[in-house]
């Protein structure tokens, strides 16, 4: 089956299930391997590294109409079976319904599969609805199987340390100027994580006042921006101090807690299977003599802030 996928987290799941798409969007990046098929989308977005989070952001409000564009010929051309695309988020991919319109106005014999997780569990799921729409069901269930037990084994483990020392108060920041809170299925890593989760408990990402964070208090602090890996992601940090200002000192998680920046553009931000492995970087940030130290190549504590 000939299948192209237009998110980063379609192509991490079809490639875990030994099917190589065969055309990406410009943000697939991972495995690897992705990196030299057709890339059918782009933007006109800066996102260099001179440019901040308030550039970024500055640039994405000034765009009228989507910030992606399709490449229709190149699509046709590939003469897909089958195209993954997403409704969750109109900032972070193609959306669907340009899709729809693309291939109706091309006249391209293909079936479009959307894709909208809102939570771990939606992700889980869609490794098998992904898998049986390119006939591998049964690996898919095994691979999706897999992972689920991942996610107990830790969840009941983690709420047995939270129950014998405590949750800390958790803020996971996926943008920072202006600053955002990571929603979505990012409440429900942090409470599995054996945390307890501060400033929205469920729905899309929300912006924030530095004061409702302030009110929190949280004692784990979390910064990963939606596209940046770790280098990037550290330095946003800045951006969070700068924010803040005299009050960044008095914060819980700066004075005696964690404060740590994660690669949000492959973990925490994309709804793929290394989501289980960011439940699992969570755990080690919150509860650190009870879980593993992250990979620091993925996740970084910042004692010096």
């Amino acid at each position: 089956m000939r299948v192209v996928s237009l998110l980063p987290s379609a192509t991490e799941i079809l490639t875990a299930l030994d099917v190589d798409p065969v055309g990406v969007s410009h943000s697939c990046d991972y495995p690897s391997s992705v990196r030299e098929l057709p890339t059918l989308t782009s933007t006109p977005v800066d996102y260099g590294p001179d440019q901040s989070a308030s550039d970024i952001d500055s640039q994405m409000q000034s765009i009228e109409g989507s910030a992606y564009d399709l490449d229709i010929d190149t699509l046709a051309t590939l003469d897909p079976d089958l195209i993954i695309t997403q409704d969750t988020c109109e900032v972070c991919a193609v959306d669907s319904t340009a899709v729809h319109e693309a291939v109706a106005s091309h006249d391209i014999d293909a079936d479009i599969m959307t894709l909208h997780p809102h939570s771990l569990t939606d992700v889980l799921a869609d490794i098998e609805r992904v898998g049986t729409a390119v006939g591998v069901p049964d690996l898919a269930a095994d691979y999706r199987h897999q992972l689920t037990t991942r996610v107990e084994t830790l969840s009941e483990r983690a709420a047995r340390v939270a129950a014998e020392s405590t949750r800390p108060r958790t803020v996971a920041l996926d943008w920072t100027d202006p600053l955002i809170a990571g929603g979505h299925w990012v409440p429900e890593l942090i409470e599995r994580a054996g945390a307890e989760p501060g400033l929205i408990s469920g729905g899309s990402s929300t912006p924030q006042r530095w004061a409702d964070i302030e009110a929190f208090a949280p004692e784990v602090l979390l910064v990963a921006p939606c596209g940046f890996e770790l280098s990037r992601a550290v330095e946003a940090v800045e951006a969070v101090k700068s924010t803040a200002g005299d009050a960044w000192q008095t914060l819980p998680a700066v004075e005696t807690g964690v404060v740590a920046a994660i690669d949000g553009n492959g973990y925490l931000n994309r709804p793929g299977p290394r989501l289980v492995d960011t439940l699992e970087i969570i755990a080690g940030l919150c509860h650190p003599t009870a879980f593993d130290t992250p990979d620091s190549s993925i996740a970084q504590p910042l004692s010096d802030v």
